[in-house]
């Protein structure tokens, strides 16, 4: 019965805000039997705990919430982004600087992609602005080879299915043919995997570079290749809600940290429509005007 469970939040949630790991990834460590309660292992993430139980992760207690922030990163070419990789290849966290800390990311890039890529301390902040009820447009620009036309890009603008995926309508624009080579500007809201690259190729053109410029209202603008930059709690308040900030102001511990006011329910109502709140996040959100590349 609902009037028997424990008050507090549910411990997957706790270790996200802590930045342990995502929900999923939480929920994964729970399983394997790494995460301590009180001095028992737990095994079942369908589990509350408040501000006086003691949570353990690999025999290390959990940190304190640290204020939730959010970083813009120019990812440069050559990079996966995953914290290990199988064949070796050099990993976008080995190449951030260690001041950072440990730090998710918010969806991915594969290796031959680069620009804009988010990056959190908060698993569930990342879980949130990756999930497609988010509804947020990400913007590329993409160099393919071929002739492209209106007629030809049509398909995309009204959805595609390629082996059974149904791939939401696109928006695309051809900014210039330069040669052999056409620039694109595209802009999707769910991110499947190799989403622009698969359907690109499904019309006849071939990507042989692809730049993110833009997630949400956080543009690349000219962030260098490399760099990283963090977003402003004001600005950060300004396009989550309150919800986003909230351990920054209450001091809270991992317990608390999720609790949600006013302020936190209209920031996921606009999270929920797509609606980026305030401000733009940089100068030049309304034109994203990168360098063109070469």
């Amino acid at each position: 019965m609902a009037d028997d469970v424990k008050p507090g939040e549910r411990i997957a949630k706790v270790l996200a805000r802590a930045g342990v790991a995502s929900r999923r990834g939480a929920e994964i460590l729970i399983v394997e039997g790494r995460v301590k309660v009180n001095g028992k292992i737990i095994d079942s993430p369908a589990l509350n705990v408040g501000p006086r139980d003691r949570v353990v992760v690999d025999g290390k207690p959990l940190p304190e919430a640290e204020p939730t922030k959010l970083w813009l990163y120019h990812k440069p070419l050559g990079l996966v982004t995953t914290e290990r990789d199988e064949q070796g290849r050099p990993t976008v966290f080995e190449a951030l600087p260690p001041e950072l800390g440990r730090v998710l990311s918010v969806g991915r890039l594969d290796l031959n992609s680069e620009g804009l890529l988010l990056l959190t301390n908060d698993g569930d902040l990342k879980r949130r602005l990756e999930l497609p009820s988010t509804g947020w447009l990400r913007r590329y620009r993409a160099r393919v080879n071929g002739t492209p036309t209106p007629a030809m890009l049509e398909p995309l603008r009204q959805g595609i299915t390629l082996d059974g995926e149904r791939f939401q309508p696109m928006e695309v624009s051809i900014d210039r043919q330069q040669g052999a080579n056409a620039w694109l500007t595209l802009g999707i809201r769910e991110g499947r995997n190799r989403e622009i690259r698969r359907a690109l190729d499904h019309v006849g053109l071939s990507v042989n570079r692809l730049i993110r410029i833009s997630y949400g209202p956080f543009q690349l603008g000219t962030l260098k290749r490399g760099a990283v930059e963090q977003v402003k709690s004001k600005v950060l308040r300004e396009q989550l809600g309150e919800v986003a900030a909230s351990a920054e102001h209450t001091g809270a511990t991992p317990a608390k940290a999720g609790r949600t006011d006013r302020g936190a329910e209209r920031g996921k109502a606009g999270l929920a429509q797509g609606k980026p709140r305030g401000k733009p996040a940089r100068s030049d959100m309304a034109k994203p005007r990168p360098r063109r590349p070469s």
